[in-house]
């Protein structure tokens, strides 16, 4: 049956997003107007959708140069581990881009360390440059190197595996909004006054704005509601199903257990590289494009892969 949409005005929406106040991090959307009930089912459906699935960014875990674990102390900062740590994960990081990159710290006492003081690679950059860190002595110095991944939601520390030794895990959420709240208004349209209008106020950590969020959210939405009417079947990649456990095993292999240098291993967990699945899914041009790798890196990766059964693409 063919709908006549004049006669149901709910299948041809017309409403408009406005944004009534709008800082970098805060604003109050409006969204009007909407048909009656339709407040409700869009505004609960955005605000679940803006605080559980958009991709964000965050340190997830942090190599202090003379130190071990977090519980214990660095002479000449004035902070312990534990504290440092927290005022770490209180750093903003925006990326242009999916995956994984490294931070770096080196700073010199006497210094009131900042998130400014923080230099990231390509792809990134810190957004709250003025929150405070830690205070070095005169004479002392602080080496930080720290990984940072574009996730979504709340990752523990027992969900993440740091296998290199001194490297220490952090809670991580990645979510790039903070608060979200609506509510709903009546609103009229010439002689109707039954209309719904939502009043939207979200607040993000600055890597986003609120209007980018609403519009991201938005299309996840449209995606999920596609998939009922217009469904796209994926269907299984036959390699995966006819994997015997052996070859299972061997994917799942880390590239620690590789008996590779430590140089060639920590760099390839820096580029994301973590089990033997994730290095023969990548050609050899791309991985000896890998920071502190090259062609005589990747040969010695492949030579060990091959005493496994397996081999990087060419």
């Amino acid at each position: 049956m063919k709908l006549d949409l004049k006669k149901y005005p709910y299948m041809n929406p017309s409403f408009t997003v406005s944004e009534v106040e709008a800082t970098a991090s805060q604003a109050r959307l409006v969204i009007e107007p909407l048909e009656q009930g339709y407040g409700h089912t869009l505004g609960n459906a955005l605000r679940r959708v803006l605080l559980t699935s958009l991709p964000g960014s965050a340190i997830t875990s942090v190599a202090i140069n003379g130190v071990d674990h977090q519980f214990t102390t660095l002479e000449g900062l004035s902070e312990d581990i534990v504290e440092f740590i927290l005022n770490i994960k209180q750093v903003k990081v925006k990326a242009d881009h999916d995956g994984m990159g490294i931070l770096r710290l080196n700073v010199q006492g006497p210094a009131k360390i900042t998130a400014a003081d923080i230099k990231a690679e390509a792809g990134f950059e810190i957004i709250n440059g003025d929150q405070p860190l830690a205070t070095l002595a005169k004479g002392k110095k602080l080496e930080v190197e720290m990984t940072v991944e574009t996730d979504t939601g709340y990752k523990m520390v027992a969900e993440m595996e740091t296998e290199v030794i001194g490297q220490i895990a952090i809670d991580a959420l990645f979510s790039p909004v903070e608060k979200v709240s609506y509510k709903v208004e009546s609103t009229r349209v010439g002689r109707r006054t039954d209309f719904d209008r939502i009043v939207l106020e979200v607040q993000t950590d600055g890597t986003i704005t609120p209007l980018e969020a609403v519009k991201q959210a938005a299309q996840i939405l449209a995606k999920q509601f596609t998939q009922i009417f217009d469904p796209v079947i994926i269907e299984n990649e036959e390699e995966e199903t006819q994997l015997s456990p052996e070859e299972a095993e061997t994917l799942r292999l880390t590239v620690e257990e590789l008996d590779l240098p430590t140089r060639i291993a920590n760099a390839l967990r820096k580029g994301g590289y973590k089990t033997v699945g994730d290095l023969i899914s990548a050609p050899k041009e791309t991985i000896s494009k890998v920071k502190n790798l090259g062609g005589k890196s990747v040969d010695l990766i492949n030579e060990a892969l091959q005493k496994k059964g397996v081999s990087l693409e060419d």
